[in-house]
């Protein structure tokens, strides 16, 4: 599979299958879409075969057929090298991938349900994931590491997230929590990774100093622009938080010390300008973001089909920024554009995803276990709870058996390896189904595909 496309100027060539990117001329451009279009893949030496040639000279008569036969030629090359019309090297494994056991890795534990923010656009309805209100004991919390050693099986590194709501509402057993996932380190061969999502309302230096021990990463919430930010992201009483917590959050990046953050965003219909909430992110200190489109039925807030071109737009000045940005000495990395596109993930990951529901689940309060946090409090997908671990297999089965090659709309789609099918959560909201999409999600992480591997092929021209 080809996919070819022009950004800021310029010509790039994706060979899906083996994530070789080619920055090449109009004219060699122009060749490889008539090949592409004339038949969907070629043998070595195909290429420069009479045949082929002859067509490829009465499709670009306007240009010198000593010319094409030379592209021809480099094209045959990297055909041999398994760099262009390459084959799909997965579809294969799929028997193999979806009869892989339960191994769960990865836990989500919502510390919090409840909130000190009245987010408009949110999914966790305030904090509360459309049930009741409450924060996690230590003890459940530690109850759910055991679950995870048991249930990680011969896996060493584990990662824990704390989430909420608001989890700095639960500090206490936060803390509780990491001392004794660090206490089971000493007796079992486990590593415990911690990181936490926090919408800085109560960051001060106590949390500074623990974060800066204990976490491997910290995720802080701001939405933009002080008038953005009031708007979506306001206290209870309706009072904006922006003068509150961006000076937290400043504290907070600045005590990292070269130590992992994002600052994390949420554009809506209301600032589909987005880019400039990103420069005034950099205008504040900034300088590892992430601003994630809205995912909401709320028509006030949703994105719609017809707000595609302008967000493909700020996507495409997002690149140039960043170049500028870079060149002036001070760059700054944007998650989405943050692509490996020398290893990248593993076979499975390019398959299956984030592993919902098998490697990564999330637990309640209660110690409930469901497939992520975005399906928390759906009873048609709870699991288990931390004590009886997974009660359920059949959830984790269903989860297990959708792919790349279950997803009707991911069988053409040139951004499938990089994404390995998007969010179920998305698309089960939007679909009804677990292997169904969401078109418009599916869209944009084209688009920033698109984007991700321009800002390396800039980068490589330097």
């Amino acid at each position: 599979m080809i996919h070819q496309f022009v950004n800021n100027g310029l010509d790039i060539i994706l060979d899906v299958n083996s994530a070789a990117v080619h920055l090449v001329d109009e004219t060699t451009a122009a060749l490889v879409r008539v090949l592409t279009e004339k038949k969907a893949s070629y043998q070595a030496d195909e290429i420069v075969s009479p045949e082929v040639l002859k067509m490829l000279k009465k499709e670009l008569a306007d240009t010198d057929p000593s010319e094409i036969e030379e592209i021809a030629a480099e094209l045959d090359a990297l055909v041999k090298q398994g760099r262009l019309f390459s084959h799909d090297p997965y579809e294969a494994l799929v028997p193999k991938v979806m009869q892989n056991k339960t191994v769960v890795k990865a836990l989500c534990l919502n510390v919090a349900h409840d909130c000190n923010l009245a987010c408009k656009y949110c999914f966790a309805s305030e904090g509360e994931y459309h049930g009741d209100r409450g924060l996690m004991s230590a003890e459940v919390g530690c109850r759910a590491l055991d679950f995870l050693v048991r249930a990680s099986g011969a896996r060493r590194n584990l990662e824990v997230d704390f989430f909420g709501g608001e989890p700095l509402l639960a500090l206490d057993a936060i803390k509780e929590i990491v001392a004794y996932g660090r206490s089971l380190e000493q007796k079992t061969d486990k590593k415990f990774r911690f990181t936490m999502t926090t919408n800085g309302v109560l960051l001060n230096k106590d949390v500074e100093d623990f974060a800066n021990r204990e976490m491997h990463n910290v995720v802080l919430s701001l939405d933009g622009r002080k008038e953005i930010n009031d708007w979506s992201r306001p206290f209870r009483g309706g009072q904006g938080s922006y003068d509150y917590i961006v000076p937290k959050l400043q504290s907070m990046a600045r005590a990292r010390e070269g130590r992992q953050y994002y600052l994390r965003g949420t554009f809506t219909r209301r600032n589909l300008d987005f880019v400039e909430d990103i420069k005034h992110f950099y205008e504040l200190g900034f300088r590892e973001i992430s601003m994630e489109p809205v995912v909401t039925d709320d028509e006030r807030f949703m994105i719609r089909k017809e707000d595609l071109p302008q967000i493909k737009a700020q996507y495409d000045e997002l690149v140039r920024y960043m170049l500028e940005r870079k060149k002036a000495g001070d760059p700054f990395t944007f998650f989405h554009f943050m692509i490996d596109l020398e290893g990248g993930p593993c076979v499975y990951k390019r398959m299956s995803g984030c592993g919902a529901g098998t490697e990564y689940l999330a637990v309640t309060p209660w110690g409930d276990l469901y497939p992520c946090h975005q399906f928390v409090g759906q009873e048609a997908f709870l699991m288990g709870n931390v004590d009886d671990g997974i009660t359920r297999p059949d959830v984790a089965d269903q989860f297990r058996s959708v792919n790349l090659y279950t997803k009707a709309d991911c069988k053409d789609c040139f951004a499938k390896f990089y994404c390995g099918g998007g969010c179920m959560a998305n698309a089960h909201q939007e679909s009804g189904q677990l292997d169904g999409s969401y078109p418009i999600g599916c869209e944009l992480e084209r688009k920033r595909v698109e984007c991700a591997i321009a800002l390396k092929a800039f980068g490589s021209e330097e």
